[in-house]
């Protein structure tokens, strides 16, 4: 197909569509009027020869072409906005909007802590934060990363792993008073233990694993707090509920003042690792390189990372995922 200038343009307006999730909101973004926005989309789809987009009068959502199309144009649609910027020799090269696909727990522990100075070092970036238990298709919906607990899965996304940690059994002081500590995971048995719903199934995670050594115990434990969030445990342990099973990082200052407790510190519980994933090659947009930058420093680099831009197929075990 010979190159037409006004390919860029459409292109353009079909990344707003994707980000501003509606035809309304693409025109707004753009300056341009409704009408406008279709134009450009049907000299687009009569350009390659295929339907881009399936629209319905209450959504909008890309076809498996249109969604192939995205993903190989929205990083480079990043690396020209990139480029001008850096041409420009503006004073802060990170920029726009970034879109996130976080999970809770790190929404919650793990970035708030820090929203606000990451938003003070880059003033020209504005975030659009979706917390979410899961990855769903970073692509067709527009995200610019997605930062998750669990092995990837087997996608063209690139995969970068931030840290890996592990699960701790805590419990206040309060608690602790009242009901006592246990000394070995089969003494939860007797306790109160809040319980988090599985993201997939809605099923209670009632099965806890520790390891010490070469040995493993699994404990069927209960309780009468369930919960579908990770917020309301911590909430719930402080306020000594009962006890909780939450990832140690994002924990240190409520351990160091003793507001919680490590009840099983010779059991550790399962681990788990940090990743963030994006689509495009292995060199990703300034503000998404930015972004990846403040959370390492912000959290640890992990000891022997590996950034890989082509992952391997590994399967996500959904009912470990905390």
């Amino acid at each position: 197909m010979k190159f037409d200038g006004r390919l860029v343009a459409n292109v353009g307006v079909l990344a707003a569509i994707v980000q501003g999730g509606s035809f309304a909101r693409a025109a707004d973004a753009l300056g341009l009027t409704r009408s406008g926005v279709s134009r450009a989309v049907a000299r687009l789809e009569a350009s390659v020869g295929v339907r881009l987009l399936d629209r319905t009068t209450r959504s909008v959502s890309l076809t498996d072409e249109g969604r192939r199309l995205y993903g190989e144009i929205g990083p480079l649609l990043s690396g020209i906005e990139d480029a001008f910027t850096q041409t420009a020799s503006c004073s802060a090269a990170v920029r726009g909007r970034l879109r996130l696909n976080v999970s809770a727990f790190f929404a919650t522990t793990m970035f708030a802590p820090h929203a606000g100075e990451f938003l003070e070092r880059y003033p020209e970036l504005s975030l659009e934060l979706i917390a979410r238990d899961q990855l769903g298709d970073l692509v067709a919906e527009g995200f610019d990363i997605a930062i998750h607990f669990g092995n990837p899965p087997s996608s063209s996304l690139v995969s970068r792993k931030l840290l890996e940690t592990r699960t701790v059994t805590v419990a206040s002081p309060s608690y602790i008073q009242r009901f006592g500590q246990p000394k070995h995971p089969s003494e939860l048995t007797t306790h109160n233990c809040i319980q988090v719903r599985n993201a997939l199934s809605g099923d209670p995670l009632q099965d806890w694993e520790y390891r010490q050594g070469r040995k493993v115990v699994s404990v069927r434990t209960t309780g009468r707090i369930v919960v579908t969030e990770f917020g309301p445990v911590i909430g719930a342990c402080l306020a000594g509920a009962g006890i909780a099973r939450v990832k140690a990082v994002g924990l240190q200052d409520l351990l160091a003042s003793g507001r919680l407790i490590d009840v099983l510190p010779d059991w550790p519980g399962q681990s788990f690792s940090l990743f963030a994933l994006y689509p495009g090659g292995p060199h990703p947009a300034a503000k998404v390189r930015a972004f990846i930058d403040f959370v390492v420093e912000k959290i640890g680099r992990p000891r022997n990372e590996k950034i890989s831009s082509n992952p391997t197929h590994i399967e996500i075990d959904h009912d470990k995922q905390v």
